[in-house]
């Protein structure tokens, strides 16, 4: 599935979007997940919508027994077009420009779901 992206007025359009169309600190999160494969990134700061990946963020890596618990073979692929979760995963970092992502959970290289630390109001 080659995943869209939301035009400016909200409507997709059928550009797919690319790995090598990533900032650079974005490219590193997509290439960190896929060597997790399995597991979660704790307190990754996020500003300005890019993730900021110095210092590395906390790793729990799943290991899962007779299984395969390597990188995601993508992982070492230059280009490729994103999977929908990543995409959605972006536009959602493109909307609150500036937070903490508690937890980030990793599944199949993919992140899977998040959780932010939000102010009281």
């Amino acid at each position: 599935m080659v995943a869209t992206a939301i035009a400016p007025g909200g409507g997709r359009h059928n550009r797919p979007q690319t790995k090598s169309g990533l900032s650079p600190s974005r490219c590193q999160l997509v290439e960190l997940m896929q060597d997790i494969n399995f597991g979660r990134l704790e307190s990754l700061r996020i500003s300005n919508a890019d993730p900021l990946l110095d210092p590395i963020p906390g790793i729990v890596r799943e290991i899962k027994f007779c299984a395969e618990n390597g990188p995601r073979p993508e992982r070492y692929t230059d280009d490729f077009a994103l999977k929908s979760q990543v995409v959605e995963m972006f536009e959602y970092l493109d909307r609150i420009r500036d937070c903490q992502i508690e937890l980030l959970e990793i599944k199949h290289g993919l992140p899977f779901r998040m959780l932010i630390r939000e102010d009281a109001v």
